[in-house]
């Protein structure tokens, strides 16, 4: 069952970098909560760690707990954009953790149960190779296989056959070789920002040098009409500039193809009245077969991260949400079950 018509925000409290899947009869959220944003979450034996949604009908939502148990405090006091995936008849929460906003990695965690608790069990990424590795997301290709498409730091400018890449942080994907573990040698460059739109910061200090730094994160792959469609957000996420583009592809490693992002986000950007900062989003598909884009945008004066759903097509010219952030007022009441 899922609602003809949503309120956005879907749920009140803080609840960024979204992740919404379903199983069974339910509809599970998942998201990096104000504590894991701000480096507070508690050191505990109980799951404190990422607040857990659960829905019947994508529109109203109850809290669920907290998903991760705290691993050790040595690894960082900030964790960001966890995801969920079933395999193997285990279920593995994917997610970064640092300090602030830098020495990010990716680590996984594992539960025989949709709602955890999960409890860490591997790192995925290493400081060494890759110092800054955030918003895994685990995708399962028709063949069985899996992938971990991220977000990471490239340092360098560069100019190839007319086209510059720009510093910052932007999108890989590498094969799992197991559920947690990634193959090594074996990551490849899915995009690269280029355009102003996708600048997060000018003349910021990054790894003992100066960048105008561009940001592309949060992936999301989804495989619509016989391609390979990998959505992301792209700016600065403070600022109404922050929206969500896509690349595409015929194949899941690639290469992937960004012609049409020079104008700005097309799939969802600021609209004021409506959304604003909208991104970091994910694709639920219905029992139906109907795709929904759950994805955090900004409440007014931009003080909190809240949880959005609406509706996606998959058109002849891409990805597109018809009526982002439309608002109802007849359903703010209460959930009554």
């Amino acid at each position: 069952m899922v609602a003809s018509r949503f309120t956005n925000p879907v749920h009140g409290d803080y609840f960024a970098d979204p992740f919404v899947w379903r199983h069974r009869d339910y509809y599970y959220a998942i998201g990096t909560g104000p504590n894991e944003a701000a480096g507070t979450a508690v050191a505990d034996s109980s799951p404190t760690i990422f607040p857990l949604l659960v829905s019947r009908d994508l529109a109203y939502w109850r809290r669920a707990g907290h998903a991760l148990v705290r691993p050790e405090t040595a690894l960082g006091n900030t964790f960001w954009a966890p995801e969920v995936a079933s395999a193997e008849g285990a279920w593995y929460l994917y997610y970064s953790v640092g300090r602030e906003d830098r020495d990010h990695h990716l680590r996984v965690a594992k539960s025989p149960h949709p709602l955890g608790p999960y409890h860490d069990v591997e790192q995925l990424t290493d400081l060494g190779d890759t110092p800054f590795a955030i918003d895994p997301h685990p995708f399962r290709d028709e063949d069985g296989n899996w992938y971990l498409f991220h977000a990471r730091d490239f340092v360098d400018s560069a100019e190839s056959e007319g086209i510059t890449v720009r510093a910052g942080t932007a999108l890989a994907v590498q094969p799992l070789a197991t559920m947690t573990q990634l193959a090594r040698g074996q990551a490849v460059t899915v995009a690269r920002a280029r355009h102003d739109w996708q600048r997060f910061a000018a003349q910021r200090p990054m790894y003992g040098r100066i960048h105008d730094w561009h940001t592309l994160e949060g992936p999301f792959v989804v495989k619509r009409r016989g391609r390979y469609y990998c959505l992301y957000s792209g700016g600065c996420w403070q600022t109404e500039r922050y929206g969500v583009d896509y690349v595409v592809a015929d194949t899941v490693m690639g290469p992937y193809c960004d012609t049409g992002t020079d104008s700005g986000p097309r799939v969802l950007r600021t609209m004021p009245g409506r959304v604003a900062g909208p991104g970091h989003c994910s694709v639920v598909t219905t029992a139906a077969g109907d795709d929904y884009l759950a994805y955090h945008a900004w409440c007014p004066h931009y003080q909190a991260r809240r949880l959005h759903i609406d509706p996606i097509a998959f058109t002849d010219g891409g990805p597109r949400v018809p009526a982002p952030g439309r608002m109802d007022p007849s359903l703010a009441e209460p959930d009554p079950r």
